[in-house]
């Protein structure tokens, strides 16, 4: 396995498919778009990665409860927990793709969004959530983008 360029291109059954984290869309979220650029940073992965793993481990704990909260809060504008089409649209305009696939959002979802451009949305995963347990995945075949459930999630 090896980690993929972010935006990565895949052409596969005649598609011009654009992959991505999605993060990087969701220009109008400020506030994550500056913690996007400390947790990128090579200095502050060096100075995290130099911790023991018992306190990295505690603090990407912190983190993905803190993540979840901000996700939670009112406070969120729909606009700012989704991507910016005009810059999603650019970007498969200069990949000459006509499909985007991405997560970040937590809303799994297929559609058009602009004319020849279609996106579909990953879900996020949280297996160990007896009740609420969810996870998918997306399947390209020859007959197009298939959502299909994680077995056991």
């Amino acid at each position: 396995m090896s980690a993929l360029a972010d935006p990565t291109l895949l052409v596969a059954f005649g598609q011009r498919v654009l992959l991505t984290h999605g993060d990087a869309l969701c220009l109008a979220d400020g506030e994550y778009q500056r913690y996007r650029a400390q947790v990128r940073s090579p200095a502050w992965q060096a100075m995290v990665l130099a911790l023991p793993l018992a306190e990295r481990r505690r603090r990407a704990a912190q983190m993905r409860h803190a993540s979840e909260q901000y996700q939670a809060g009112a406070a969120l504008a729909p606009a700012a927990t989704d991507i910016d089409f005009g810059t999603a649209a650019a970007w498969m305009d200069a990949a000459r793709a006509s499909l985007l696939i991405h997560g970040h959002t937590h809303k799994p979802a297929s559609a058009a969004f602009a004319p020849g451009r279609t996106r579909h949305v990953l879900s996020d995963w949280d297996c160990d959530a007896a009740a609420t347990a969810r996870a998918e995945v997306l399947s390209l075949t020859q007959r197009g983008v298939e959502r299909l459930p994680v077995p056991g999630a």
